[in-house]
């Protein structure tokens, strides 16, 4: 099935407008973690989101409160899209007690049950089971209608993880809104190296789900896609695929050398950058001035400042607490 199949429903001027802040806020935090890590102020790796906004923006916006996600090693951008607070992400990335997960998680591991944030997973394909496990507890045992979206990469499909979460979310029809951002790279591996074809669709097909194969750039049409898949999921519908075609900006992780992409590739990619891309489109609409989008930017700068600020003000966890909230309750013996 292919993009065009999906006819966009196109949101009020407000929602637009909401729609845009949501990714200049995003891109916003990426860029500030990076300068951030190359000035030695965060602790571990940081792996950036910059260049796919547009489906974290996208997929969230259709998804209540209530409903789940599941992220990977490149999870800012899905938790704060699903409603994370950006001081507490940042806190966290700076390993602080007042982060999301008070310091111990970290970057690869931003987690946040409040807002549906079911965490970010440093292994690669390892969040995908517990999306179908999450979704299988809401339709199956809790007998709600709550839906799971799960973001994962390119690369995962070619882990057994993807494989075996795909076939029992389509053999027992489960709430699983099945996210592949792919940007055509597994850290500097080419997904045409490693797979048979760079169309991932037909592989999720295969598992008796519909899956639909758009462009991951395209804000609109994200949404659009999304919005059906979880109406088909709340309904009982099963499953759906939706492999978003991005390019990622930045390298894998912050500090290594891209030096394996093609260069009239990645400008080709570059010129499709879904913020430009879509500030164009509401000024070219009347949505937006142009003043109106150095407005959007400077105010998420300003969120951002204050949440490194609050960030660098924090204490670090207390030793005494190194094990708290590490391990849960002890099972009773011959239980």
């Amino acid at each position: 099935m292919t993009q065009s199949e999906v006819e966009p429903r196109v949101p009020e001027a407000t929602e637009l407008t909401l729609l845009y802040k949501q990714m200049v806020l995003l891109r916003k935090f990426d860029e500030r973690v990076g300068e951030l890590f190359r000035r030695a102020k965060l602790p571990g790796f940081v792996h950036l989101y910059i260049g796919e906004e547009a489906i974290a923006t996208g997929v969230c916006a259709v998804l209540r409160v209530d409903d789940y996600i599941t992220s990977t090693h490149r999870g800012h951008g899905h938790y704060i899209a699903k409603g994370g607070d950006v001081k507490a992400c940042m806190a966290e990335l700076y390993g602080k007690e007042a982060g999301c997960c008070r310091g111990k998680g970290g970057s690869l591991h931003v987690a946040d049950t409040s807002v549906g944030m079911l965490g970010a997973n440093g292994i690669v394909a390892a969040s995908l089971p517990i999306a179908v496990g999450a979704a299988y507890a809401a339709a199956k045992v809790r007998k709600t209608d709550q839906v799971v979206a799960a973001f994962f990469g390119d690369g995962a499909t070619n882990e057994g993880a993807f494989h075996e979460a795909a076939n029992l979310a389509g053999a027992w029809k489960l709430p699983v809104v099945f996210v592949c951002e792919n940007n055509y790279y597994g850290v500097g591996t080419r997904l045409g190296a490693v797979s048979a074809s760079e169309s991932l669709v037909e592989r999720a097909g295969a598992y008796g789900m519909r899956a639909l194969a758009l462009d991951g750039n395209d804000l609109l049409a994200v949404r659009a896609a999304a919005r059906e898949a979880v109406e088909r999921a709340r309904a009982g519908e099963g499953p759906t695929f939706l492999e978003c075609r991005t390019w990622r900006h930045r390298a894998h992780s912050e500090g290594e050398q891209p030096n394996y992409w093609q260069e009239e590739e990645r400008n080709e990619w570059l010129g499709r950058d879904p913020l430009p891309r879509f500030a164009e489109r509401l000024v070219s609409d009347g949505v937006l001035t142009e003043h109106d989008v150095s407005e959007i930017d400077a105010v998420a700068v300003a969120r951002i400042d204050e949440a490194v600020a609050y960030a660098e003000a924090q204490p670090l966890p207390a030793e005494a607490d190194a094990l708290l909230d590490v391990f849960g309750p002890a099972w009773p013996v011959g239980s």
